[in-house]
């Protein structure tokens, strides 16, 4: 009888072992498994977080008079960091997301930037009206990023920075600014002056093509009369 339980004693720590060093072995597994890009991202791995900044504003803070509709309108300076190496352009929005619009489930658009160079790593204040654009250290010879894309703009006034105009009368809007590093260059033609059917178009191309984002977001409304 003593030998039988003995038996079944060493048989028991034989399989628990075994299971324990199984358990061991997936735990290794899982970490590099992420690390490989699985879990969705389709072998890409996660998209990276930039860092977007303003000296006119801090992210969270009021946007200067100068830069919304009944100051002098103009485009605030940005910068950005931590863009991987494969970024080939980037494209800018920036909207208000207490404005919304049709359905509810659009807001306004106040500026629309596609085709940014990768080499670029800031936007100088006050950009000028166009439908296109050049931009400081942008590639000499061509009219925009890698692939002979174009730079270009729209915002829900035209081909220009619109800054926020949010109601006196109410709480301050959020005004999002949102940049997206891509590994491709978005050739896509401003739809007239219709911002709706170019933002879709502009982030139906972006699909699948985005590396990193980064996002600024600034409160405004207009000073009591």
């Amino acid at each position: 009888m003593t030998r039988t339980v003995t038996g079944m004693t060493r048989g028991v720590v034989a399989l628990t072992a075994l299971v324990l060093s199984a358990a061991t072995s997936l735990q290794g597994q899982a970490p590099a498994a992420a690390a490989r890009g699985g879990g969705g991202g389709g072998g890409r791995g996660a998209i990276r977080i930039m860092t977007l900044t303003s000296s006119a504003f801090r992210d969270g803070g009021m946007i200067p008079e100068k830069h919304a509709q009944a100051g002098r309108d103009v485009s605030p300076a940005l910068t950005w960091s931590g863009q991987p190496d494969s970024v080939v352009s980037y494209v800018l929005l920036v909207h208000d997301a207490d404005a919304v619009t049709g359905d509810g489930t659009t807001d306004t658009m106040h500026w629309m930037v596609w085709g940014i160079p990768g080499s670029v790593t800031a936007l100088p204040e006050g950009l000028p009206q166009g439908t296109t654009l050049t931009i400081p250290g942008m590639p000499a010879t061509a009219s925009g990023g890698r692939g002979g894309a174009t730079v270009r703009q729209l915002s829900v006034s035209g081909p220009y920075y619109r800054g926020p105009a949010a109601p006196s009368t109410g709480p301050a809007h959020h005004y999002v600014f949102e940049l997206y590093a891509l590994d491709i260059n978005i050739n896509v033609q401003a739809a007239g002056q219709q911002t709706l059917p170019t933002r879709e178009s502009v982030m139906d191309a972006m699909k699948t093509h985005v590396r990193a984002k980064g996002t600024l977001v600034g409160l405004y409304r207009r000073p009591a009369p």
